[in-house]
């Protein structure tokens, strides 16, 4: 089938390389020219094991082209993927200015034929009409520019409206897993109320809902869920939501396990063992981050108070997340007392591991407040410590391996679970720094193994 995806951020890069990885043919349209050129070259503008090697083989089997010409995009398509940021605004709102852009761009180059035009973007609920209101001003002012370059109106033109539908398909990729993600889904979600589009919609995914491409091809067909536009909205934030809760949750146990003795993840793996509840996103740390996570639950509080609604479970967990993020720095209070003059080593930088993302990354907060206490920053990062993105941070010097970042310190903070922060050589780290300690803000490291090479270790509620 002939897709376009509008927007090669995160969800629109990978989106594009695994549609044309299973036969596709895709035109990936963005607006920034050295992002298209790098694209064209077959480098990933983002980290993302495995993308690169996906867009290099699509590129090699002409399934895959990136542009800057929307009307090129729109043209060749029969499915359109609207992939744009939302971000979020200060009052926790979906910044929607971007799909809005698009949608119109859309409307002024659609043509006669039949299209599926699908919302990919995290959008707020309600945002299908919204969407379908405005590419039909983008058709409306196109409409009008071309009577009044014509001299009169067109009559025939009534007839060859663009006709198109608009499908809901939220996407549910964890960053530094997406290309597997999008290969085994728990399921895919389509909301729409044309059975048109959605067969369309089910043709693209067949190969994926068959398994195809599957690590595990033995398994049954994905579950398709099809549903209104609405609820197919609702069912991303609300998805989001729930996991972010489920972590809040764990991290308040975690600071009550702290003050009666007890081990969250021995209590962590109690709970999960009950199969109504589970052992995922039960990992006690210092709180969650990137940028699904916060926007999407501030969007969903912001709009319950747009309908009326105080959504006190979900304002509770963004307040103990924000809490947690300054668990670490008590933790360094009780240990080292005054932070001021202290030297602290971050292990990690980006939200999690496998990403070159920093946003609303812990570190940030961690570095911020531990600025304001008086204390030296330093980090080491897999990712941040070999790109650019350590000339962008301030409050902080970027070491480039993990000796340099442990000489001098006087404590150091897990704040990333990096696999590579398993291996590193502790009993010389140990040596190299002022205070053997080490605050695992994950529960990541082996305690044993980090008190058998001369650190004081503490873990969150461990």
């Amino acid at each position: 089938m002939r897709v376009c995806v509008i927007g090669t951020g995160y969800v629109g890069l990978v989106t594009g390389a695994c549609l044309a990885h299973i036969g596709h043919s895709v035109v990936c349209v963005d607006n920034n020219e050295e992002k298209v050129k790098l694209m064209k070259a077959g480098q990933s503008p983002i980290f993302e094991p495995g993308l690169s090697e996906i867009m290099q083989s699509a590129i090699q089997l002409g399934n895959i082209e990136f542009t800057t010409d929307l009307q090129a995009g729109v043209t060749h398509g029969e499915i359109l993927f609207i992939a744009v940021g939302t971000p979020a605004l200060a009052n926790g709102e979906s910044d929607t200015r971007y799909v809005e852009a698009v949608a119109r761009g859309i409307g002024s180059h659609l043509d006669s034929g039949y299209k599926v035009i699908v919302n990919k973007s995290t959008v707020p609920i309600g945002s299908g009409d919204w969407v379908r209101m405005i590419i039909l001003d983008g058709v409306a002012e196109r409409h009008k520019e071309l009577v009044t370059a014509g001299g009169g109106s067109d009559a025939s033109s009534i007839d060859n409206a663009p006709k198109f539908d608009v499908v809901s398909n939220p996407e549910f990729l964890r960053e530094g897993a997406a290309i597997y993600d999008t290969f085994n889904p728990d399921r895919i979600v389509l909301g729409s109320n044309n059975p048109k589009a959605i067969a369309l919609m089910q043709e693209l995914y067949a190969p994926i809902v068959e398994r195809k491409f599957a690590q595990d091809k033995s398994l049954p067909p994905v579950p398709v869920l099809v549903t209104d536009i609405s609820s197919a909205e609702m069912i991303k934030y609300a998805a989001n939501a729930f996991l972010a809760t489920k972590i809040s949750f764990i991290n308040e146990v975690a600071n009550i396990c702290d003050r009666v003795g007890a081990d969250v993840t021995q209590v962590a793996k109690g709970i999960g063992l009950d199969s109504r509840i589970g052992n995922k996103f039960l990992q006690a740390g210092i709180g969650w981050g990137g940028s699904c996570f916060p926007k999407d639950v501030s969007a969903l509080i912001h709009t319950s108070d747009d309908y009326g609604y105080e959504a006190q479970l979900l304002k509770a967990a963004v307040s103990v997340n924000q809490r947690q993020r300054l668990i670490a720095v008590e933790k360094l209070q009780q240990v080292l007392k005054i932070l001021k003059g202290k030297t602290i080593g971050l292990l990690g930088l980006t939200f999690k591991a496998d990403t070159d993302d920093m946003r609303d990354a812990p570190s940030l907060n961690l570095i911020e407040n531990l600025n304001r206490l008086g204390a030296k920053v330093k980090a080491y990062d897999p990712i941040v410590s070999q790109t650019g993105l350590r000339f962008g941070l301030s409050g902080v010097f970027v070491e480039t391996d993990p000796e340099r970042l442990a000489d001098g310190c006087d404590a150091l903070v897990v704040v990333t679970e990096w696999q590579q922060f398993r291996n590193f050589d502790y009993p010389k780290m140990a040596k190299l720094m002022n205070n053997p300690v080490v605050i695992d803000g994950r529960n990541f490291l082996d305690r044993k193994e980090l008190e058998n090479a001369g650190f004081h270790y503490l873990g969150i509620g461990h």
